[in-house]
């Protein structure tokens, strides 16, 4: 019964392996019952857009926040994005910097994997995270409005963790000592119990509709980078998942945004 996702009477585990969760996504100080700790991560994958929740909600109150102290809407949205970036640790930001160096950079699948894994950060990756932090911003300064930014914050953020567990459901590690390899290979319940959550947490938050378009928007852009990294490196590693939740990420908020205007 290990790999099934927590029932809802079970609050013991529930809540071990949320923290178990958000220990990893997050730089949050949640204690893990060592039980937890002890296990893979995919067995805590239904809970990451619960953590989404959280970093999303953060994130917006900031943005609350400087719009409050008269800032304008994009100072603000960099400072969301900001402290969403000091909760995680920028885990998602490196892998997506490190993916867009190897896939950019490499001429075969060993080559591209031993750039991904160079701590150095080169034009690709650069390139990448201006892009992805620009569109961001853009995105959330053009809903502008408080209330509509922090639930569009916690739609992207829970929707891009939601379906992430799908894509080591879905493929191999490319290599078999990476972090993608050690966090195991989540079951079928636990991979679409996350994405279930992160449907049902951005059907609310952006309203059926644009939370529908966002969700099949995500799911086509986070579908199409793990193909790529299929394609180019036999498989996914942890830096590849961070470049899946990017996307993911960034076309919630776009979406948000357009329907905003």
């Amino acid at each position: 019964m290990a790999d099934l996702p927590p029932r809802w009477s079970d609050a013991a585990r529930w809540w071990g392996e949320f923290c178990r969760a958000a220990s990893f996504l997050t730089r949050l100080p949640l204690p893990v019952p060592p039980v937890r700790a002890a296990a893979p991560l995919a067995e805590a994958g239904w809970a990451f857009p619960l953590v989404g929740i959280v970093v999303g909600l953060l994130s917006g109150i900031a943005y609350g926040v400087a719009v409050y102290l008269h800032l304008p809407p994009l100072a603000a949205a960099l400072i969301a994005l900001g402290l969403g970036v000091r909760l995680t640790g920028g885990l998602h930001e490196d892998g997506l910097a490190d993916t867009a160096d190897g896939l950019g950079g490499g001429s075969d699948p060993a080559e591209k994997l031993a750039i991904m894994r160079d701590s150095r950060i080169g034009t690709f990756g650069v390139l990448a995270l201006i892009f992805s932090v620009g569109l961001r911003a853009t995105a959330i300064a053009g809903i502008a409005a408080t209330g509509p930014v922090i639930v569009a914050l916690i739609a992207a953020h829970a929707v891009a963790r939601g379906l992430l567990p799908l894509v080591p459901r879905a493929l191999e590690p490319a290599r078999k000592d990476g972090l993608g390899a050690a966090a195991g290979t989540p079951s079928a319940a636990v991979a679409w119990s996350a994405a279930g959550l992160g449907a049902v947490i951005a059907l609310f938050a952006l309203d059926f509709l644009p939370g529908l378009v966002a969700l099949i928007a995500a799911a086509l852009v986070m579908s199409a980078r793990a193909v790529l990294a299929q394609r180019q490196l036999g498989g996914y590693t942890g830096d590849v998942l961070g470049a899946v939740e990017q996307g993911g990420e960034t076309v919630v908020l776009l979406v948000a945004a357009a329907w905003a205007t």
